[in-house]
């Protein structure tokens, strides 16, 4: 059996999969076994900032791997690329987020994040957003999507509220007394690429403010540069400053990581025992973490992802004007770029023609096709995507 037959025989599927067995991987471009070249503006949902097999990536984990992969009694012991890692970020995050801790994936983050929200406030009621994705985990669940979403998992959480991204009177409307905390994305990712008003999250901030409740921003898709700041609440006008600060996807550039970062008021109210894990701060996480996020600074990779993604952004917008039939509108801020369809069909169309032909996006729902390639696609490269959507929703047009 080949690689898709042992997958489909032996492996759980909680997804449709595409038809596509990738082997390797160099800069914005992916081989399949077969040696089929495809460019790759997925990103693995935005986790490979610097493209696939970065140089700094791969010899941050030969080096590390040498010394010490997981500390004896974990997060018991200290650990050197742990130390480097938090200093690193700390001259890169809001000055007002002075502890961090590590962890596997985002939703663990943001699964913390809402832990801790309830223990320090006394309070259990998170208020999120429409369209909203924050992880898989059942707290994290819980405050993604809707309550239609919610409720397919027993037991629900009835004290969540959601309300409309961007709303800032609705927000108003749900926080209250009983709010441990809002959490909300900058930018909605799985949403749709959905940009609120620059004011929005300061408004947000405020009414927790007003009602003792915690601010938790997401940063774990729209982080590390990929929407042409180092953090997207950077284009918050005026500026903001969140209580927990959860971090993921690019910050080890496609290794299993994250983080969360918090105030010295919330510092100050966690207690040993309050969290853990395993993994939580890996001596080799920390030291893949800690390549990228130099890197990225080094490089300044937030104004190249500023500038490229106006190149993206325009060309997706000529698309827009020529298709009008089918699509609806583009957005994007950064290298985080959406194409707003008419119909869902499309989506799924232009998705397997996109393969067809070389080209590896993102499939969303509502309607959205996501553009999320490395920080590092050259112009030649949105070209060519840009070709190969063309070509693409022609054919589209033509089924």
């Amino acid at each position: 059996m080949n690689t898709i037959e042992l997958e489909d025989r032996f492996g759980i599927s909680f997804c449709n999969r595409q038809a596509i067995a990738v082997e390797s991987g160099a800069g914005s471009y992916v081989w399949d076994e077969a040696g089929n070249k495809f460019l790759d503006f997925t990103s693995g949902w935005g986790v490979t900032c610097l493209g696939h097999c970065h140089p700094v990536i791969t010899a941050a984990i030969f080096s590390q791997a040498q010394k010490i992969i997981q500390n004896p009694n974990s997060g018991f012991t200290y650990s050197p690329s742990r130390a480097k890692l938090l200093s690193t970020l700390q001259g890169l995050l809001p000055p007002q987020l002075v502890k961090l801790f590590f962890a596997n994936s985002g939703a663990e983050a943001n699964d913390a994040a809402i832990k801790l929200a309830r223990k320090i406030t006394g309070k259990v009621k998170i208020v999120s957003t429409l369209g909203s994705f924050h992880g898989r985990t059942f707290n994290t669940l819980s405050v993604s999507a809707g309550r239609d979403n919610t409720e397919k998992y027993l037991p629900c959480l009835p004290e969540n509220e959601f309300v409309g991204f961007g709303d800032s009177v609705a927000m108003c409307r749900a926080v209250d007394s009983t709010t441990a905390a809002v959490i909300v994305e900058p930018v909605q990712g799985e949403g749709g690429v959905r940009i609120p008003e620059p004011g929005y999250l300061a408004q947000v901030a405020e009414i927790c403010r007003e009602h003792n409740a915690l601010l938790i921003v997401d940063e774990i898709q729209t982080g590390f540069g990929r929407t042409g700041a180092f953090f997207a609440l950077e284009h918050s006008d005026p500026p903001v400053e969140p209580d927990i600060l959860t971090m993921g996807k690019g910050i080890a550039g496609g290794f299993p990581f994250a983080a969360f970062a918090v105030t010295e008021q919330i510092n100050s109210r966690i207690q040993k025992g309050d969290h853990g894990g395993t993994y939580c701060g890996n001596p080799l996480g920390c030291a893949v973490a800690a390549s990228v996020v130099t890197e990225l600074k080094e490089q300044n990779l937030s104004r190249r992802s500023h500038r490229m993604g106006l190149e993206l952004l325009g060309g997706l917008t000529g698309l827009q004007i020529k298709y009008p039939e089918i699509l609806a509108g583009v957005r994007g801020k950064g290298l985080l770029c959406a194409l707003q369809f008419t119909s869902d069909n499309y989506v799924d169309m232009l998705t397997q023609i996109c393969l067809d032909s070389g080209l590896l996006i993102t499939p969303t729902r509502n309607k959205i096709v996501r553009l999320i390639p490395s920080l590092l696609v050259s112009m030649d490269e949105i070209r060519e995507a840009l070709m190969i959507l063309d070509e693409s929703l022609v054919r589209v047009m033509g089924n």
